[in-house]
């Protein structure tokens, strides 16, 4: 006689054979999606990090040709092109430099044509740009004069500081410098500043167009350097400033320079920079490992931008041919500029 299923128990069965039975992950198969996962973060992660940075180096392009467009307006306006940093050469404060005041930069003498007149407007510019009276304006961030790239601005402004250390100034941040040309220009008396002068922008420079032999689109007048190297600044000269490594743990070879420094770089060679040994200076391209606080330098990977005097920017490796680096930065010496 054929035994019967109870009915309770057909349909216990019934539901079994028709609803597989689930079962979790293993740890193996767990560790194996893990490092799938992994394995696609690594491959994506520089992905969106390049084009993070290339969108950074557009935006650092971009406040560049605002810049330039700034530069030619001002030239239009008045006939020439802003000087680095303008002092009383007649009442010194440093015989050895002639720094003196009022100091006011490039930048601070662009604002009007940055649409920045109000901020222009607020400066005592009777009065040295390190009074009292200016501070409120000096401190003002401004952002045309700031690289998205660069890593070095925690704060929006800084303490412009003589040797010892002491506060002479609270300045805003830039990360654009001017380009002085080849030798130290700021290292020198009035008497013989004129010689060496040889870059579009310097101190009480009043540059023409006719005055870049060289062409306006083979010479570098406005470039970056970032915070992270050393602090520059838009407002202008402090007498006295010392301007040092932000970091000496990681440019531990980097030497302290002058006040003009705050604003201007130079690309080399320099008199004051001559090896006794070899007889040579050096040439110090974007990034160049010198680290000195009077190049320029970017944290963009490869090289830095600069804006050229016709108003185009350009991009311009670290590994560029030194000698082509150096003719960029001189308005007028005749000297060949390769392809770069």
């Amino acid at each position: 006689m054929q035994a019967r299923v109870p009915k309770r128990q057909f349909v216990a069965l019934k539901l079994n054979l028709s609803r597989p039975q689930r079962r979790g992950f293993t740890l193996v198969e767990l560790l194996v999606v893990i490092a799938i996962i992994g394995v696609l973060v690594a491959l994506l992660l520089p992905a969106v990090q390049a084009a993070r940075e290339a969108a950074r180096r557009m935006s650092c392009t971009n406040q560049l040709k605002q810049q330039g467009l700034a530069l030619h307006n001002y030239h239009d306006s008045l006939g020439c092109f802003p000087s680095a940093y303008v002092v009383d050469t007649a009442h010194p404060s440093r015989t050895s430099t002639y720094d003196a005041p009022p100091g006011y930069a490039w930048g601070m003498l662009l604002l009007p044509y940055l649409e920045l007149q109000t901020l222009h407007a607020k400066f005592n510019t009777s009065l040295p740009a390190s009074d009292p009276s200016n501070a409120a304006a000096a401190a003002t961030k401004v952002q045309v004069f700031l690289c998205p790239s660069a890593s070095g601005n925690t704060t929006p402004a800084f303490a412009v500081v003589n040797g010892s250390g002491s506060t002479l100034a609270t300045f805003s941040r830039s990360n654009y410098v001017a380009n002085t040309g080849q030798d130290e220009a700021w290292g020198y008396t009035l008497a013989d500043h004129s010689t060496v002068s040889d870059g579009p922008i310097f101190r009480n420079s009043s540059t023409r167009f006719g005055d870049i032999t060289d062409g306006l689109s083979q010479t570098v007048f406005i470039g970056e350097h970032s915070s992270v190297l050393s602090s520059k600044t838009w407002v202008g000269v402090v007498p006295d400033a010392a301007v040092c490594a932000n970091n000496p743990q990681k440019f531990p070879i980097t030497e302290c320079d002058g006040a003009a420094t705050l604003v201007c770089v130079h690309a080399g060679p320099a008199a004051a920079e001559i090896d006794p040994d070899t007889g040579f200076a050096p040439i110090h391209p974007p990034n160049s490992p010198l680290c000195h606080v009077c190049q320029m330098y970017s944290e963009h990977p490869g090289g830095a931008n600069v804006l050229l005097g016709d108003g185009s920017v350009r991009f311009v490796s670290q590994m560029i041919h030194q000698p082509t680096w150096a003719a960029l930065a001189s308005r007028n010496k005749g000297d060949v500029v390769k392809e770069y």
